[in-house]
């Protein structure tokens, strides 16, 4: 089901479900968790339009949420409302998820985009694509063997892709792994029957002639391998349990973005729950993915699609509920795009321009 929604549709359609809620106009501080890209700033102006307030910054790089900003938020409205996503770029034209058209780049280029992402995922698709080229199904005598570089061998490593290796080699009948031959760089193992078997139902056909030697390729699947990485970044903890989902994905990028989404609303959601200065207010809290699609010539801004996850809604007496992705879809879907309170943003600094001048005590 297609639950993306243009954001010119969706930012009044999040102020009409506030409304619906109790909600009161005017007394709304919204607040927005997205990342620092400037193509982030479209989803702003809308948020300001129908909200009449400029949105709190909830955000921090990548599009984590900054936990510690909860009670500044709390202070700064009667009720709360909160929009979190992570965000990918989107190239129409190529189909391809994780690149940005930058319209203030010479040649206007495309780059990655979210670039906090997207250089996160570098160094897990580079250890992927090395396994990938050093995993070797080789066929002699009608029998099926892999042939593995000794570095994928040695799980015991502090950091890198490790190998499920019961999962790739058959077990001998005591249960335990036995290389047929060690080579100068590698070893020699029988092939999981389980391994071949997929194998050959995913190429209709035998994989290998007798003699031949291939790399294993995208037949390294998430279920053969895991990533160790010391890291103590945020981004790193977020992803690196998802990552062999992620880059074995179709459309990385676009994958770990909604991983990154699904993370953040989990543990932010729970520290909304605890934070003392939203005990007894108005709190609805929204995450999804934004989708930036590349501005084509003429175009000031990308056209963004917003890609609902999950919601959280609080009263003011304490009673507290999660909507999953297709009811919050519903009920964005069963209110009105139209917005009667929303600001008309020229008048609003035209007015503020004519008005008079005051001057600085100093």
């Amino acid at each position: 089901m297609d639950v993306a929604l243009r954001y010119s549709k969706f930012v009044p359609r999040v102020y009409n479900l506030a409304k619906s809620l109790g909600f009161t106009p005017g007394k709304i501080m919204p607040s927005r968790a997205f990342c620092s890209d400037e193509s982030q700033g479209y989803p702003v102006i809308l948020i300001a339009k129908h909200f009449g307030a400029f949105p709190f910054n909830h955000g921090l790089v990548g599009g984590m949420i900054s936990t510690d900003r909860h009670g500044p938020h709390a202070h700064h409205g009667k009720d709360l409302v909160i929009i979190h996503a992570s965000h990918v770029g989107y190239d129409p034209h190529s189909g391809k998820f994780g690149v940005y058209r930058r319209l203030q780049t010479e040649g206007t280029t495309e780059t990655t985009s979210c670039g906090k992402i997207c250089g996160t995922l570098d160094w897990y698709q580079n250890e992927y694509h090395f396994a990938q080229n050093n995993i070797l199904l080789t066929k002699n005598d009608g029998n099926y063997q892999v042939l593995i570089d000794n570095l994928l061998l040695h799980n015991d490593r502090s950091q890198g892709l490790m190998l499920n290796l019961e999962q790739l080699v058959e077990q001998n009948s005591q249960d335990k792994i036995i290389a047929i031959k060690s080579l100068s760089t590698s070893k020699v193992f029988p092939l999981a029957n389980d391994i071949l078997e997929k194998i050959r139902k995913n190429n209709q056909a035998e994989p290998l002639e007798e003699g031949e030697t291939k790399a294993i390729g995208n037949n390294l699947t998430p279920d053969l391998f895991y990533f160790k990485r010391q890291s103590d970044d945020h981004m790193d903890r977020n992803l690196i349990t998802a990552m062999p989902y992620i880059v074995t994905d179709k459309h990385p990028a676009l994958k770990a973005a909604q991983v990154n989404t699904q993370v953040e609303f989990d543990h932010a959601f729970r520290s909304v729950i605890q934070e003392p200065e939203y005990q007894g207010k108005k709190v609805l809290f929204i995450s999804g993915l934004n989708v930036d699609i590349s501005p084509e010539k003429g175009q000031i801004f990308p056209l963004t699609k917003f890609i609902p996850w999950a919601a959280y809604h609080q009263t003011t007496d304490g009673k507290h509920e999660t909507w999953e992705q297709a009811e919050l879809y519903e009920r964005l879907k069963a209110q009105p795009y139209d917005n009667p309170d929303q600001v008309n943003l020229e008048n609003a600094i035209k007015d503020m321009e004519e008005l008079q001048e005051i001057v600085l005590p100093f």
